[in-house]
Parts: C-alpha cells; structure tokens; sequence
C-alpha cells in the first residue's frame, strides 16, 4: 500500500491467513479517477454523514472496505452506489481527501460496463432514459422521461400521477421538447462583454418556471444584464457521470465553449446541479490535460478557461452587494421567518465549488436580511434533500425532505428558501405526499427578492408554487388581503 494518493500498487498481497488482496478494481478506479483507496483508513466519517445510509445494503466505508480488499463482488453488486445521491457529504468530510462519491459513480458505470445487472434497476433505468432525452433533443424532456419509465415498468410512477396533474394545472410542465444544439460555429453576442450569458438548464423552463421568471425579473431590477446564449444543452446531472463519464464532461464544456465564444467571460447558472456540474467540468479539464485536449478534439476549439461560472446569488453579491439590495428594498419582508437551504450541490466539495464556507454557506442568508426578514439559523442548511430519486425512490425523498420541513418548523421558521429547482420540486411539490402536521411554503430567494423589491406580483410568480405562500405573506402584512 502507497500512502501516495497518486500510487496504488499492483501487488497482490496476503495477510497471514493467507487470504489474497487484489488490487485490480483499486487499479482501474486510480487509473480513471486518480483516487487511491488504500488511503482510507476507516474513520467512518463517509457512513456518519450519510443521508441515505438507512436505504444502503452496505455502508460508504464498507463499500471502500471491499475496494482494498479487492472483492468486487462486494462493490460492484451493491445497492449502494446506485442509491448514492450524489450530495458529495462524503467527498467533503473525508480527511484523506478521497473523493468517495466519484468512486460510487465509477462502481455504477463499471458494473453495466461488465454486464453486471444493476441493483436498483430503476435507477439504470432513469439514467439511461434521461441520457437518451438528453441525445435527442440536447435536453432533459420530463414528459417523455416520465412516460418512458412507465412504458419501461409498468406501475412504476402510478403514484405520482396527483403531482404530475398537479404541476399540469400549474403549467409547470411543457408539452413540447425544447431543443439545444450549439451552432457549428458560435459568434460574438453584442454586449457579451458587458452582460452576463444566463444559462437556466433544463428545469427553469418547465418545473422551475417561477425561478426563471422572479431571477430574471431581480436581476433586471438590480441594473444586472443577463443573456442566455443560444444553442445551449443539457449539463447531464447526475445521469451523466452515472453512466458516461464522458458526456459527463463533454456536456458542461459544450456550453462554455459556446460561452466564451459569445464573448461573455461570467454565467451564472440558477440550477445548483448546473451548476456543479459545470463547475467539476472546469475542474477535471484543469487537472487533467488528457481531459482537456480530448473535449477540445470534440469540440474542434482550443477552451482559453476564461469563463467564471457563478451562482445566482454569487453574482447579485459579486455585482449588486447585499447592502446595496437593502437600499433598493420597498417592501421590507418585516415579520417574516426564513430558514435558508442550500442543499449539497451549490458549496460541496469544496475544492470544486470554491466555497469558502461549505458546510456553513451564507450567501443566501445576507441576501434575505437585506430583504427585512428574519434569517432563522438551523443546522440543515446542506443537508441532502433526496435529489435526483424523485422519481426513482421517492421514499427516499420523501423521508428526507419531510425531515427538513419538520426541521424547519421547530426552528421557527415561516418559510423556507431555495436556490435549486430539485430542492424546490422535492421540498415544495412533494410536501403534499408528506407527513407533516402544517403545510410550510418554499420559495426561491429570488421571489422573496422580488416581493421585497416592489416588483409587479406577476414577476415574483407566487402561483405557481405547489404549497401558496400567498395566505402566509397576507397575514404578515406583505400582499394585499
């Protein structure tokens, strides 16, 4: 064993009962990740700060347990690398430095790479049929990802079909695709330079819409120009790095190619899982120049990384700053308690995100107190609300986001505030599938922003929100009755 995170050996090893150690799987994981296994040393902090650990078969540090022991049967049958959520809590905390969640995506794409029949299927299934939207039409289609699942298992999503009519009524869901090809040749966008390209990803027209209109909506009151590029695809989620490691990067670096070559140089991007994934991509092109020289093959461009990319509310401190949000404030959100959640894409890990405070972020929070609300403190601020299993385990996110709405009411909390589509879809949408005693509205900052801004109602688009957060703002004074 190499204490070098960059050195794994090939040795075969035996320990005095003369059971054999094969470093094989260790090997390929090293070669394709650059991580070594053999650093792990079973502090079990990876299993402690799992939230989906009660559904696993075998826990995190079990599953890097097998990994130096070279049992792949073990790792590579596991329900627990198809149930990851993928909230890189692991990859944060672990004092080694070893990032455990790309290592349970490698163990996914591994097994169907050597036939090995997925252990949740389901999982394999959306994954394949969200890559195959995504093929299509360069982005994420939920009808036909829906319906594709159900063809595929029948029953399965039968008990969704109230939010699905839910979202219907609502207009949360288009009945048409959306298509995103990159032109062949991507020219300078006037005032690029001055402006900042919006990249919505795929939800924040459909799910999200609420999003889309109240940030674009602030953002505009704030003197922030935003331009979304033309031609822009689908990031891949999770999905991608699930099944096509490739993709997973190809993907996010068609979109700054086409970026940088519009001439903008910052996007901010409303999506925490848009974001993070473009943020990995930059990340794995910087480390690795094998990476880097291939996109650039298949993208026939030579990226110059001169793209900053930001989240929403990154680039409304970087460029508004929360006092001066304060000074433009006319309906100050007086008397309203806020717990503010960031999930686990928008600061972890934190040598990818940037985030000074991963486990404590506070952007969100400043920008709220500048509203004239109260910002309530609570310890679940990155705490993982089931992700991308909404429509593959909902059980899963109905147990952990019913948790964080429990959370938050014993905090005191009136409310709380999203700045991800997916936390909102299984906060908000699902609350109604829930056990909690009272309903809690959830909202996006940026329709907190938008109230606390005086903007038209319509802009903040309060109706389009599953849980209305219109009888709460009323009894405090802060909608017209």
């Amino acid at each position: 064993m190499s204490e070098n995170k960059n050195s794994v050996t090939n040795e075969t090893s035996s320990a005095e009962e003369g059971m054999s150690v094969s470093a094989e799987l260790a090997q390929r994981i090293q070669d394709e990740l650059g991580e070594n296994v053999y650093l792990c040393y079973q502090c079990v902090k990876c299993t402690s700060g799992c939230p989906v650990g009660q559904f696993f078969d075998w826990q995190p540090n079990q599953i890097m347990r097998a990994l130096q022991l070279g049992q792949e049967d073990i790792a590579l049958k596991a329900q627990t690398p198809w149930l990851c959520a993928a909230c890189q809590t692991c990859s944060t905390r672990c004092p080694q430095g070893i990032d455990i969640a790309a290592i349970m995506e490698f163990l996914t794409r591994e097994a169907l790479e050597k036939g090995i029949e997925p252990s949740v299927p389901k999982v394999d299934r959306f994954n394949k049929a969200f890559m195959r939207e995504v093929r299509l039409w360069g982005r994420a289609y939920e009808p036909g990802l829906m319906a594709e699942m159900i063809v595929q298992d029948p029953g399965s999503g039968i008990d969704d079909i109230g939010l699905y009519v839910k979202m219907l009524q609502k207009r949360k869901v288009g009945f048409l695709p959306s298509l995103g090809r990159p032109p062949d040749k991507a020219k300078p966008v006037p005032g690029a330079a001055e402006a900042i390209a919006y990249y919505p990803g795929c939800s924040l027209h459909s799910t999200a819409t609420e999003f889309n209109v109240s940030t674009q909506a602030v953002c505009e009151a704030l003197g922030m120009t935003l331009i979304e590029p033309k031609g822009w695809v689908c990031c891949g989620s999770s999905a991608a790095h699930r099944t096509d490691s490739d993709a997973a990067v190809r993907l996010p670096m068609e979109n700054l190619a086409l970026i940088e070559q519009s001439g903008f140089t910052e996007v901010t991007m409303p999506c925490a899982a848009c974001f993070n994934r473009h943020k990995v991509a930059q990340f794995e092109i910087r480390r690795d120049d094998g990476h880097k020289a291939a996109v650039e093959e298949e993208l026939d461009y030579a990226y110059q990384d001169s793209v900053q990319v930001s989240t929403v509310t990154q680039s409304i401190l970087n460029h508004v700053g929360a006092e001066e949000v304060r000074t433009q404030v006319k309906k100050p959100l007086e008397g309203l308690r806020i717990v503010c959640y960031y999930g686990c894409l928008l600061t972890r890990p934190p040598q990818v995100t940037e985030a000074e405070h991963p486990e404590n972020p506070t952007d969100m929070d400043k920008i709220v107190e500048a509203l004239g609300a109260e910002v309530v403190d609570w310890s679940y601020k990155t705490c993982c609300c089931g992700a991308a299993h909404s429509l593959t385990r909902p059980d899963i996110v109905l147990s952990l986001s019913g948790d964080l709405i429990s959370h938050a009411r014993e905090a005191g909390a009136d409310a709380i505030a999203v700045a991800c589509p997916l936390c909102h879809t299984n906060l908000d949408a699902r609350q109604f599938q829930m056990k909690v005693e009272e309903p809690m509205p959830v909202l996006y900052f940026t329709q907190l922003m938008a109230l606390a801004l005086g903007l038209p109602e319509k802009e903040a688009a309060l109706n389009k929100n599953l849980i209305d957060p219109r009888p709460l703002l009323k009894s405090k004074g802060l909608l017209a009755a």
